[in-house]
């Protein structure tokens, strides 16, 4: 770094600010500024004015100024609303947000008085897709430097220009986005491959024509000169890759027969806000329905329904005669309060004629390995936890699926294999999630529940965002309204 540039970086802890308001929070993210504040206002506070401190205010003003100062204020509010931040928050301690706004608010701070270099580990956990496409936008126009981690692989697509691929031990720098990436080092991998390949058959032929001609006198010339070449073969070591993929695949018992899932007026409230307003739905054959919008609560609400969880206020749903379901849901920590080992967890969801080995061999391809297999339940972290409800969810045999938000805590390796999983999937699947490309890959109906009703669509997520008759729905949910664009 050059000796006036300026990092900041994403803060990961919630409660270091609980003191401070939103908007002071937000401004210390530019430290000088906020001290040059903080003096300027003691000093105009005074009640007894002296002329050094005339002196020292106009030093203050001026570097207020070079600072870009004067515009700290509607710089945070344009951040604070771009993160979905309302104004009514914006003077209210920290200690008196949820915890997701608490991550809004330090993501803004990270953000605010544009930075040279900006470290962003993980932007886009506890953001809706609103919030997320603003972020895409704004880290698309920033100016200066962005290091960013994060298991968004649209997102990464949006922002990167460079990508570093931390794998065998080493860091490589790929110019260009998170798809050129992976594409340019599945290439690398199987040329390394193919030179392997080419090498050891060299090598198998050299070995063949020494082995039947070093006893022939008139080839011995021959034989020896091939001793030398194949002395010379070396094959280039294929170090193992850090990069493990577990074996996500869903194989329903039965086919879904006609009639799948039908809900008749359904109505829910949850502490006096009514979430779900006589809410009507006919789910086909081969449908793969993503729930989008920023009202996670109703999408929530409607699967803990369907799942047998809550019970509608009115209004009703049936399943199919012929249809099982498998439910994934946002919160699974009731699922872990045991003092049971991974082997034990998986054998109360397992064939009751299957026994350890089965569960082992199960455990080792969701990458719970060896000593890994008894593991407790109580020392798991998130994303193993979301393996092991992937687990449950795979051994019921389901054809039908519900699933809020499983790629929360994963980490890009398994969302990939998930979403392979789901894709391949034949038969009907209900879900919502946040991560674009992931709707964007298996969705083929799109339902979002807004306070004026459901818009349902019979179509991908990319076609439903460029769609024009829901244009004004799409800006609203994705994009924000012009006046908060930078």
């Amino acid at each position: 770094m050059g000796p006036r540039e300026r990092m900041a970086v994403l803060r990961q802890d919630q409660f270091a600010f609980d003191e401070e308001t939103v908007f002071n929070t937000v401004i210390m993210g530019h430290e000088q500024l906020y001290k040059v504040m903080v003096e300027r206002e003691a000093i105009y506070a005074k009640p007894d004015f002296s002329e050094e401190d005339g002196t020292r205010s106009a030093e203050l003003e001026s570097e207020f100024a070079e600072m870009n100062g004067y515009e700290a204020e509607s710089e945070a509010a344009v951040l604070l609303n771009g993160l979905g931040i309302p104004e009514d928050l914006r003077h209210k301690k920290m200690n008196e947000l949820e915890g997701g706004d608490k991550v809004r608010v330090l993501l803004a701070q990270a953000l605010f008085g544009s930075p040279d270099i900006l470290l962003l580990d993980e932007p886009t956990n506890n953001l809706d897709l609103k919030s997320i496409s603003w972020l895409e936008d704004f880290l698309f126009r920033f100016p200066n430097t962005v290091i960013v981690v994060s298991h968004d692989r649209h997102f990464l697509n949006q922002v990167c220009t460079h990508t570093a691929d931390i794998d065998f031990g080493r860091i490589t720098v790929y110019v260009g986005n998170y798809d050129f990436w992976y594409h340019a080092s599945q290439l690398n991998l199987k040329q390394k491959q193919n030179e392997n390949r080419k090498v050891s058959e060299k090598a198998e032929e050299l070995k063949a024509f020494i082995q039947r001609f070093s006893s022939n006198a008139s080839k011995a010339k021959q034989a020896t000169s091939r001793k030398k070449l194949l002395d010379k073969l070396t094959l280039e070591d294929m170090p193992t890759s850090s990069r493990k993929y577990p074996h996500v695949v869903f194989k329903p018992e039965r086919p879904c027969g006609d009639i799948i899932l039908e809900i008749q007026g359904l109505t829910k409230e949850i502490d006096g806000v009514k979430v779900l307003d006589s809410f009507d739905l006919i789910v086909r054959k081969n449908d793969k329905i993503a729930f989008v919008g920023g009202n996670s609560l109703a999408r929530t609400t409607l699967f803990q329904i369907l799942a047998g969880e809550l019970e509608p206020d009115s209004g009703s749903f049936r399943w199919g005669v012929t249809i099982t379901t498998a439910y994934f849901p946002k919160e699974n920590s009731q699922f872990f309060e045991n003092d049971l080992n991974l082997i034990e967890w998986l054998g109360q969801f397992s064939p009751p004629t299957e026994g350890e080995t089965f569960a082992r061999g199960f455990l080792g391809r969701m990458l719970f390995s060896g000593d890994e297999a008894t593991k407790k339940c109580v020392v798991l972290s998130g994303g193993e936890k979301v393996r092991c409800m992937l687990s449950r969810m795979m051994l019921t045999g389901a054809n039908t699926l519900i699933l809020d938000e499983p790629t929360n805590h994963l980490d890009l390796e398994s969302i990939t294999a998930l979403n392979d999983g789901l894709i391949a999937y034949t038969e009907v699947v209900l879900f919502a999630s946040h991560d674009h490309e992931f709707v964007s890959t298996i969705a083929n109906r799109i339902i979002e529940i807004t306070p004026g009703g459901v818009i349902d669509r019979v179509m991908g997520f990319e076609e439903y965002l460029e769609n024009a008759d829901v244009s004004r729905e799409r800006d609203e949910l994705y994009h924000g309204h012009a006046e908060l664009s930078l």
